[in-house]
């Protein structure tokens, strides 16, 4: 394992703490402390929801382990334990990377106000920047009140440039002179900022298919991700909002905020599957270096982590 991969494990491990010592830390004593019966999937199915994996996954989860455990003949509970965190890491895994190909790359950054979009903006450009990107900033929410400002704020922390105009501009003009300015300046992405809200849904439509529009014009070798920001405290709550947000925006992503303010890390797992968009990254502090590209591996992990080696024995001498 590199430095880097290292690092990312004990964030993550660190980010999933209220989680992993909360509502999975009792099903991990659920599956290693009983019979492998229906009792034992009838509570695991209730704590899955309690964990706010929402009660379709759930079901469908429990209902996956069931089948392993008969077809691979598992016996013990740390058997069925291992089974599961392999079924979460399946489940989390996208199909494909993100596409940061083009010339500039761009990526769009959409959700609703409250959710941390502005300082996932300002992280995303810190990592990549780190990772040897050269990056630009777009000021594209100018339906907010001084968003454009409180992002400049986050660019200089960042230490990259921002291109932006008054409030009550096109946001669609902002981002095509960025992409413009970016490729002619030799950058390699452009991240945009995005309105959190209009006064109806048309107008967001509208508004996120002018940008799109407006990104081929500006390059047509810009390539374009489209990530949703979310926050995980509100867990659930948040998917129905999304799933209006996603049909409208045409998201390619999520990227999911204050995962380490919640016991109920378990959304991650509903979002993905409700959603039907890969995890891309997770936010888990307040630090601009506290957003993490997104590792199935890691988080089934550090949800559900091996038991130490005497505990093992004794569950698997129940």
């Amino acid at each position: 394992m590199g430095l880097f991969d290292a690092f990312r494990k004990k964030k993550i491990n660190d980010g999933l703490e209220k989680t992993r010592t909360g509502f999975f830390a009792g099903i991990v004593n659920t599956l290693t402390n009983s019979q492998i019966d229906d009792d034992l999937y009838n509570d695991l199915e209730e704590q899955l929801i309690l964990a706010d994996v929402g009660p379709d996954c759930a079901i469908r989860l429990v209902d996956e382990l069931r089948d392993k455990v008969r077809e691979e003949h598992l016996k013990t509970g740390e058997e069925a334990l291992k089974a599961l965190r392999e079924l979460i890491r399946l489940e989390m895994s996208p199909t494909d990377d993100l596409d940061l190909t083009g010339k500039p790359a761009v990526i769009l950054v959409i959700g609703v106000n409250g959710v941390g979009k502005t300082t996932t903006i300002a992280k995303l450009a810190y990592l990549y920047k780190d990772l040897g990107k050269k990056v630009m900033l777009a000021a594209g929410d100018t339906f907010r009140a001084a968003a454009s400002e409180q992002l400049e704020l986050w660019a200089e922390r960042a230490e990259v440039p921002l291109v932006k105009a008054g409030e009550g501009a096109d946001p669609a003009a902002v981002i095509f002179d960025a992409v413009r300015s970016a490729e002619a300046k030799g950058y390699d992405m452009v991240i945009a900022d995005t309105a959190g809200r209009l006064h109806n849904k048309k107008g967001l439509m509208d508004e996120l298919s002018k940008i799109t529009r407006s990104v081929k014009k500006a390059s047509p070798e810009a390539s374009l991700e489209v990530l949703l920001v979310l926050d995980a405290i509100t867990g659930q709550n948040a998917i129905s909002q999304a799933q209006e947000f996603c049909r409208a925006a045409g998201a390619t992503g999520v990227v999911l905020t204050k995962l380490d303010g919640t016991p109920k890390g378990g959304c991650v797992i509903g979002v993905r599957q409700k959603l039907g968009l890969p995890i891309r990254f997770v936010g888990v502090g307040e630090k601009i270096d506290d957003l993490l590209f997104f590792s199935a591996t890691d988080f089934s992990e550090a949800l559900l982590p091996e038991l130490p080696k005497h505990e093992e024995t004794e569950a698997t001498e129940q």
